[in-house]
Protein backbone atom coordinates (compact mmCIF):
# COMPACT_ATOMS: atom_id res chain seq x y z
CA UNK A 1 0.00 0.00 0.00
CA UNK A 2 1.52 3.59 -0.78
CA UNK A 3 2.61 5.51 2.07
CA UNK A 4 0.54 8.24 1.79
CA UNK A 5 -2.93 6.33 1.43
CA UNK A 6 -2.13 4.95 4.93
CA UNK A 7 -1.67 8.19 6.54
CA UNK A 8 -5.01 9.44 5.08
CA UNK A 9 -6.77 7.23 8.39
CA UNK A 10 -4.24 9.03 10.51
CA UNK A 11 -4.71 12.69 9.02
CA UNK A 12 -8.46 12.23 8.92
CA UNK A 13 -8.25 11.25 12.83
CA UNK A 14 -6.16 14.34 14.00
CA UNK A 15 -8.25 16.48 12.11
CA UNK A 16 -11.32 15.39 13.98
CA UNK A 17 -9.25 16.01 17.40
CA UNK A 18 -8.27 19.08 16.14
CA UNK A 19 -12.33 20.17 15.40
CA UNK A 20 -13.31 18.50 18.78
CA UNK A 21 -10.78 20.08 20.43
CA UNK A 22 -11.37 24.11 19.02
CA UNK A 23 -15.04 23.23 19.84
CA UNK A 24 -14.57 22.69 23.31
CA UNK A 25 -11.61 24.58 24.68
CA UNK A 26 -11.32 27.75 22.09
CA UNK A 27 -9.01 29.64 24.24
CA UNK A 28 -6.46 26.89 25.01
CA UNK A 29 -6.63 25.39 21.31
CA UNK A 30 -4.49 28.18 20.33
CA UNK A 31 -1.81 27.51 23.27
CA UNK A 32 -1.81 23.92 22.30
CA UNK A 33 -1.86 24.14 18.39
CA UNK A 34 1.22 26.76 18.92
CA UNK A 35 3.15 24.09 21.05
CA UNK A 36 1.89 21.37 18.39
CA UNK A 37 3.33 23.68 15.18
CA UNK A 38 6.44 24.13 17.50
CA UNK A 39 7.59 20.59 17.99
CA UNK A 40 6.60 19.73 14.79
CA UNK A 41 8.70 22.38 13.46
CA UNK A 42 11.69 21.48 15.65
CA UNK A 43 11.15 17.49 14.21
CA UNK A 44 11.71 18.95 11.03
CA UNK A 45 14.80 20.92 11.63
CA UNK A 46 16.24 18.12 13.09
CA UNK A 47 15.48 15.84 9.89
CA UNK A 48 16.74 18.72 7.99
CA UNK A 49 19.53 18.74 10.28
CA UNK A 50 19.67 15.08 9.33
CA UNK A 51 19.91 15.08 5.50
CA UNK A 52 22.12 17.83 5.31
CA UNK A 53 24.89 15.75 7.66
CA UNK A 54 24.73 12.48 5.90
CA UNK A 55 27.10 11.38 3.77
CA UNK A 56 25.27 10.75 -0.40
CA UNK A 57 24.71 7.15 -1.25
CA UNK A 58 27.05 5.92 -3.95
CA UNK A 59 25.87 3.70 -6.96
CA UNK A 60 28.11 0.49 -7.10
CA UNK A 61 29.60 0.97 -10.92
CA UNK A 62 30.56 5.15 -10.03
CA UNK A 63 32.75 5.11 -6.75
CA UNK A 64 35.04 7.27 -8.64
CA UNK A 65 32.02 9.75 -9.45
CA UNK A 66 30.71 9.64 -6.06
CA UNK A 67 34.47 10.65 -4.40
CA UNK A 68 34.76 13.72 -6.60
CA UNK A 69 31.53 15.06 -5.60
CA UNK A 70 31.82 16.54 -1.88
CA UNK A 71 29.63 15.40 0.72
CA UNK A 72 26.16 16.79 0.93
CA UNK A 73 26.60 18.65 -2.19
CA UNK A 74 23.87 16.54 -3.80
CA UNK A 75 21.40 17.05 -0.98
CA UNK A 76 22.20 21.33 -0.78
CA UNK A 77 21.05 21.39 -4.46
CA UNK A 78 17.78 19.34 -3.96
CA UNK A 79 17.03 21.56 -1.00
CA UNK A 80 18.07 25.03 -3.07
CA UNK A 81 15.78 23.88 -5.64
CA UNK A 82 12.86 23.14 -3.02
CA UNK A 83 13.23 26.28 -1.70
CA UNK A 84 13.93 28.15 -4.81
CA UNK A 85 10.17 26.82 -5.81
CA UNK A 86 8.32 27.47 -2.57
CA UNK A 87 10.13 31.13 -2.37
CA UNK A 88 8.61 31.54 -6.44
CA UNK A 89 5.59 30.06 -6.06
CA UNK A 90 4.22 32.28 -2.90
CA UNK A 91 5.59 35.28 -4.36
CA UNK A 92 3.64 34.26 -7.68
CA UNK A 93 0.65 33.81 -5.32
CA UNK A 94 0.74 37.25 -3.59
CA UNK A 95 1.63 38.88 -6.79
CA UNK A 96 -1.38 37.09 -8.93
CA UNK A 97 -3.85 38.10 -6.06
CA UNK A 98 -3.15 41.48 -6.33
CA UNK A 99 -2.78 41.80 -9.97
CA UNK A 100 -5.70 39.56 -10.16
CA UNK A 101 -8.23 41.05 -7.83
CA UNK A 102 -7.11 44.70 -9.27
CA UNK A 103 -7.66 43.59 -13.09
CA UNK A 104 -11.06 42.47 -11.64
CA UNK A 105 -11.32 46.13 -10.51
CA UNK A 106 -10.78 47.50 -14.00
CA UNK A 107 -12.87 45.03 -16.25
CA UNK A 108 -15.86 46.15 -13.98
CA UNK A 109 -15.47 49.74 -15.16
CA UNK A 110 -14.53 49.05 -18.41
CA UNK A 111 -14.72 44.79 -20.05
CA UNK A 112 -12.50 46.04 -22.90
CA UNK A 113 -9.49 45.96 -21.27
CA UNK A 114 -9.97 42.16 -20.18
CA UNK A 115 -6.42 41.73 -22.75
CA UNK A 116 -4.11 43.79 -21.15
CA UNK A 117 -5.14 43.02 -17.33
CA UNK A 118 -4.48 39.26 -18.47
CA UNK A 119 -1.10 39.99 -19.55
CA UNK A 120 -0.22 41.80 -16.17
CA UNK A 121 -1.33 38.58 -14.32
CA UNK A 122 0.33 36.02 -16.96
CA UNK A 123 3.58 38.39 -15.66
CA UNK A 124 3.18 37.95 -12.47
CA UNK A 125 2.80 33.85 -12.80
CA UNK A 126 6.16 33.91 -14.89
CA UNK A 127 7.51 34.49 -11.34
CA UNK A 128 6.65 30.85 -10.51
CA UNK A 129 7.79 29.53 -13.76
CA UNK A 130 11.54 31.48 -13.32
CA UNK A 131 11.80 29.72 -9.89
CA UNK A 132 10.79 26.43 -11.56
CA UNK A 133 13.77 26.98 -14.59
CA UNK A 134 16.18 27.92 -11.49
CA UNK A 135 15.31 24.61 -9.81
CA UNK A 136 15.87 22.09 -13.20
CA UNK A 137 19.20 24.32 -13.24
CA UNK A 138 19.95 23.17 -9.64
CA UNK A 139 18.60 19.65 -10.01
CA UNK A 140 21.16 19.15 -12.85
CA UNK A 141 24.06 20.00 -10.86
CA UNK A 142 23.09 17.49 -7.68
Amino acid sequence: MNLWLGTLPVFLVAATLAILLVKRWRKSALKIFTALNIVMMAGALALLAGALSAAPAAATGSVAAAAATPAGAGGAALIAAAIAVAGSSIGAAFAVAYTGSAALAAMSERPEIFGRAMVVVGLAEGIAIYGLIISIILIGKA
